[in-house]
Formats: C-alpha cells, structure tokens, sequence
C-alpha cells in the first residue's frame, strides 16, 4: 500500500497488488463519495427519518465517513444505520492512525472505535463492519431491507465476483421496492449486470464524470433513463458479467 494524497487534500491508498487506487485521485476521496453516492442518493431519501445504507465495500471508510459529514453539515435529523463488508481486517485496524482530512476530525472516536472493534452505535447512527465475503454477508439481511446502496468494490477486471448478475440478484433482494444504488462504474457489461437483475438503470453527471444510479421501479430520480433494451439491440456484442463456476475465492474488496 502507497499513501497518495487526491485532489481534494484527502489521502488515499494505492494497491500495488490490484495496481489500483482506492479513490480517484483527480476527483478527491471525499469529493468522490460526495458527489458520486451520498448527494445523488440522499437527495432521493431526503424524505426518511431513517435510512438503511450498505457500503460495499468499507476499504477506508470515505463513504461511511462522508456520509456523516454530509448529515452533520446539513443539520440531517435522519438516524443512520451503515452496514459494510471488508475483506481485508489488517485495514480497517490500520485506520486508527491513518491519516484523515480535517473533515472527519470530530469522528476521531467513531474510527477509532471501528478499527478496534469493526461497529459503532450511539443513539442517531450504527455502523456494523463485516470482515469477510461480501458475497455471503449480504445474504444475512432480510429481504426489503436497504434504502441506500453504495456499489463502490474495485473494478470488474480484479474484482468480477461484485459485478455479476447473480451477485446484483442478491442486492436486488435486499433492495427496498425505492431503493437507489449508485456507483462510479458507467460501463454497458456492468449496466446490463444490474438490469437482468431488475434493477432499471438512469445515468447521472454529479460534475466532471458519469456515474450510474439504479433502481427497482421507475423513479423521479437525479439522472437520464437509459433504455438497456435499446442498447442491446444497438450492441448485440454486449453482454452482462456472469459467476464463473469455477471460483470459489472471494475477491477482495
């Protein structure tokens, strides 16, 4: 792991191993979560007094982070309840002494709190931190259960088994019937992934880059409709990302 500092000021991570960084750093870490997850989908939400979220997946917390950053510069009275798999334990434990911007510094407890003990509750927020397969952890939710999901694994090409129909089946299932997902990943292979899994795709411009929201039903939501059938019929080389059988390793996070 290399240390990079993003455009924003916030630092990041780069994983020789996935030769991948966890955020983009053009964009800023917090900028990334911002502007690709927490406003598009809790603009959507802004309705609730309680929100579900899952986080896929915690890497550094930006996410999580952000979205009590979000809440409290906003005066949110919403109660927050983030759940998140991680695969990789030795991270979430080295993040008691990573260094954070100046945004999340009255959360110092509540990150030292998650490194030692992966969960945190107090009376307006919980979150539960789940070291181990993503794939399994979110098979132990009831159906119906999520508002929000924030689909942020790292890319197909080192990490297929977050991308894949089946997997987006499993996200469908514990998807409230308004639930929106978001994520940075705008290619045809992924959309049609979420879209033979119900999911009805709409894309979004938060600043410089696309990204994709989806969801169950048909919505009033920040974004344009994208026609999946249409695409299909325009591209008959498309094709969703599917399980290969022959794995059985997760991957990481």
């Amino acid at each position: 792991m290399e240390l990079i500092k993003t455009q924003d000021g916030s630092n990041t991570l780069y994983s020789a191993k996935y030769n991948q960084h966890y955020h983009n750093v053009d964009d800023g870490a917090i900028n990334e979560a911002l502007s690709k997850h927490i406003i598009p989908t809790f603009e959507f939400q802004k309705d609730k007094d309680e929100l579900n979220i899952l986080d896929i997946c915690f890497g550094l917390g930006y996410n999580t982070f952000s979205t009590i950053y979000y809440a409290r510069k906003n005066n949110l009275n919403q109660k927050l309840n983030i759940y998140s798999p991680e695969l990789d334990g030795d991270l979430v434990r080295s993040l008691e002494h990573f260094e954070f911007p100046s945004e999340f510094e009255d959360m110092a407890h509540i990150i030292k709190t998650l490194a030692l003990e992966n969960k945190y509750e107090d009376d307006s927020l919980k979150i539960e931190i789940n070291i181990g397969d993503a794939r399994e952890y979110i098979k132990s939710f009831d159906k119906n259960f999520f508002d929000i999901i924030y689909q942020d694994a790292f890319s197909s090409e080192v990490n297929n088994e977050l991308w894949t129909k089946e997997y987006f089946d499993d996200i469908n299932a514990i998807c409230k019937t308004d639930c929106v997902m978001s994520t940075y990943a705008i290619a045809t292979p992924i959309r049609l992934s979420m879209y033979e899994a119900g999911f009805i795709i709409y894309q979004h411009r938060p600043v410089k880059r696309k990204i994709t929201l989806a969801c169950k039903q048909k919505q009033e939501i920040m974004g344009k409709y994208i026609d999946m059938d249409l695409k299909q019929t325009r591209n008959k080389e498309a094709r969703a990302l599917y399980d290969n059988k022959t794995i059985n390793k997760p991957e990481p996070c």
